[in-house]
């Protein structure tokens, strides 16, 4: 922190007079302090964090570029910085806000983590797309402030990320559009207003906190200016159905159709290939089973194969959708727990404890065309939306992509050689990376060796297509980025992933990857926390202040951004039992789903880490 640097209190006293008018080529405020710093290594909560939310104010006039004020950075591009967000803008009247609301009386300049303390310019007041000049350079509003709970680190209180939401005091970005230089004393002169006007306040809003009226984000999307991160989640927001939480934050799975688990009947057990079996499982009652969305998973609750336990397992839906029961497909895997209880002692006639289905690896609505591109048993939830596909008659162009080692290791072949059959614009190209002697070539397969990148850009696929990707990680690492070559674009290339999903953890200094364990020290003594994808439960203790803290001791791998129930990148599948929120949320979590961020168990609980 420099010290000598005015506060907000001196600043006070010493304020210029604050123009009032809003009209263009009119003085609209006055850059009271110009803030610039690197990215640094800061000690957090026994961890390092990588960050340039300290800024200090500078004496001398500075040049602003197209993506900084000289002299400043970003440690995290991927949240902050870039075109989009060159230059953070906050209000020295937010400053006395958070004085008098915090009680506090130690703020320099810079402390919001801005690069701009401005007089005026309120954030309910501005609105995305307002141009300004600031000494010899021409800024345009892009979006509201990315909340992080970095600024938390810098304020030394970790409510302040959802404070800024909740109070609607976000402070907002510049878009640079003409470079020049900046100086403490410039005044900010207004050139022109954004189309719809709509302030940063009420955009932020609209993102953030309950209430995201059609007519809202209609107008929000009506604006040039709007940064297209934005604009993704406002478009995602006009398509999310009921019950599905904040679809602008977070990609959630549909409601599921029941709370926690229930029995169902295995009426049927087929043999697919070598090493999978196909289980079906259907209501006790006869009662139909609610359809799920082609590309599901259900969660199964099994005995392990010694007896000695009981074990979570993720299987995606390989059954026709809608059919009114469900099929899983297992493979069996060496020293599996449960695939080897599943192969050896699972009879027709026995009940299981099943899950709703649900995930995010759902296919599309759209007409345009489709790849389905897997591995081995990775073809399983690929083959329920073909299945889907076959079902509506679809006229989509569909391309089928499947490597195996070999025809004996090939589920779902008949299957899918009719499925495609029956589809007017279906193609398919099966791989056979070690064929045997009876596998005949056109007849079995088409090729022999892997599928690789290479022979991807061979059959030329159509790059607007959406894809759907499942296998060994290794395969989908490779194939996405032979995609990504051929000019995909990355946000039509969807994965899934068998086992604990990568984590997100912006800033934190990366350390050897463990495998989940029970945390250090003496056991809790609440209730059970099973982590299904990560094959580990842990008793609660009160001493995490969160399920999310509890995880991180574990090193269950998580995805967190704010940790205060903003941003809702922590939001996951909550697959059995009931949370309690401190804090509360700023937007509640789709159904079926919880922030583990500020969320403790009110009873036994199963998530889908």
């Amino acid at each position: 922190m420099t010290t000598g640097a005015p506060t907000p209190a001196i600043a006070r006293e010493q304020q210029p007079d604050r123009v009032e008018s809003n009209q263009p080529g009119q003085p609209v405020g006055t850059l009271l302090s110009v803030n610039v710093g690197l990215p640094k290594d800061v000690s957090w909560q026994g961890r390092i964090v990588f960050t340039g939310v300290f800024k200090d104010p500078v004496p001398d006039s500075r040049r602003v570029g197209r993506l900084n004020v000289d002299g400043d950075g970003q440690g995290d591009l991927a949240g902050h910085g870039g075109e989009q967000r060159a230059v953070f803008v906050y209000q020295v009247d937010s400053y006395r806000y958070w004085e008098r609301e915090l009680g506090r009386h130690d703020f320099m300049y810079g402390q919001f983590g801005e690069n701009f303390t401005v007089e005026g310019l309120a954030d309910d007041e501005v609105c995305i797309g307002d141009r300004y000049q600031i000494g010899s350079t021409v800024f345009e509003v892009t979006q509201p402030r990315v909340t992080c709970y970095r600024v938390g680190i810098r304020m030394n209180d970790p409510r302040i990320p959802a404070l800024l939401v909740s109070h609607h005091r976000p402070g907002f970005y510049f878009r640079v559009l003409e470079e020049g230089e900046v100086q403490a004393g410039d005044k900010i002169i207004k050139l022109s207003s954004g189309p719809e006007q709509m302030t940063v306040a009420d955009v932020d809003a609209l993102l953030y906190l309950p209430g995201h009226t059609r007519q809202g984000l209609l107008r929000a999307l009506r604006v040039p200016a709007l940064s297209p991160g934005w604009q993704g989640s406002f478009r995602a927001l006009l398509d999310e159905e009921p019950g599905s939480g904040n679809a602008g934050l977070a990609v959630t799975s549909p409601p599921p159709a029941w709370p926690g688990f229930r029995e169902l009947t295995v009426t049927a057990i087929t043999r697919e290939s070598d090493s999978s079996i196909s289980i079906r499982l259907e209501d006790p009652t006869g009662a139909p089973l609610p359809a799920a969305r082609p590309g599901q998973y259900l969660t199964l609750r099994v005995q392990s194969d010694n007896g000695q336990r009981v074990v979570l397992r993720n299987y995606s839906l390989s059954g026709p959708p809608g059919a009114g029961y469900y099929r899983v497909t297992v493979k069996r895997e060496r020293g599996g727990a449960a695939s080897g209880y599943l192969h050896r002692r699972l009879a027709v006639g026995d009940q299981l404890d099943i899950a709703a289905p649900r995930g995010t690896f759902i296919l599309d609505g759209t007409h345009t065309p489709v790849l389905l591109i897997s591995a081995g048993i990775g073809a399983t939830p690929v083959l329920a939306m073909l299945q889907a596909l076959a079902q509506e008659r679809s006229e989509r162009e569909i391309w089928w992509l499947y490597g195996a080692r070999d025809g004996r290791e090939h589920p779902f072949a008949a299957e899918t050689r009719a499925l495609l059959s029956s589809l007017p614009n279906g193609r398919a190209h099966v791989y056979y990376s070690r064929p045997s002697p009876n596998d005949l070539q056109g007849r079995d397969f088409d090729t022999a060796g892997r599928l690789t990148p290479l022979l991807l850009a061979e059959l030329k696929p159509p790059s607007h297509a959406e894809v759907y990707l499942c296998g060994p990680t290794a395969f989908m690492d490779e194939i996405s980025a032979g995609l990504a070559a051929l000019e995909f674009d990355a946000s039509r290339i969807h994965t899934e992933l068998f086992g604990p999903a990568a984590g997100e953890t912006p800033g934190i200094a990366a350390t050897p990857a463990r495998a989940p364990h029970p945390p250090a020290g003496q056991p809790g003594s609440g209730p059970a926390i099973a982590f299904a994808r990560s094959d580990l439960t842990i008793p609660w203790s009160s001493d995490y202040g969160s399920l999310l803290e509890l995880a991180e001791s574990c090193d269950v791998p998580v995805r967190w951004s704010c940790r205060t129930g903003v941003c809702h990148t922590c939001e996951t599948a909550l697959i059995a039992g009931n949370v309690d929120y401190s804090p509360d949320p700023v937007e509640a979590p789709a159904q079926g789903s919880v922030l583990i961020c500020c969320s403790q168990p009110r009873d036994d609980i199963v998530l889908d880490l």
